[in-house]
């Protein structure tokens, strides 16, 4: 059984940090590309960043490039997301996604999803 399970997130101030991490469990971590995305009361899921299975290759979505950084450790099967410089726009549910073929910015593309974890940004 697959699970990935964020955890991570919380209140900061605008201005602040915080690292989201997803841990995954029951598959080949480093067999999968993976992604995180966001979701904010009433809007579509979106892509934020996503990461090759190999941590070489990376994407940002324009709202985040410059404040983010998506980052793996295959050994210990998690992914990372360091978020600085936090906005109250970046308010959202935070989900991770991992897909056996290349990663995308489209969420049907992904074939497994973790349950989110919460991030608010405070102005």
């Amino acid at each position: 059984q697959v699970q990935l399970v964020e955890s991570g997130g919380g209140l900061v101030q605008a201005g602040g940090s915080l690292r989201l991490s997803c841990t995954a469990s029951g598959l080949t971590f480093s067999n999968y590309d993976m992604g995180w995305f966001r979701q904010a009361p009433g809007k579509e899921r979106e892509s934020v960043a996503h990461i090759t299975w190999d941590g070489r290759m990376t994407y940002y979505a324009n709202s985040v490039k410059g404040r983010c950084t998506i980052s793996r450790d295959n050994a210990k099967s998690t992914l990372y997301l360091q978020m600085n410089s936090l906005k109250p726009e970046d308010t959202a549910v935070y989900y991770c996604a991992a897909t056996i073929r290349a990663a995308t910015i489209r969420p049907g593309s992904y074939d497994y999803w973790g349950q989110g974890t919460q991030v608010t940004g405070s102005s």
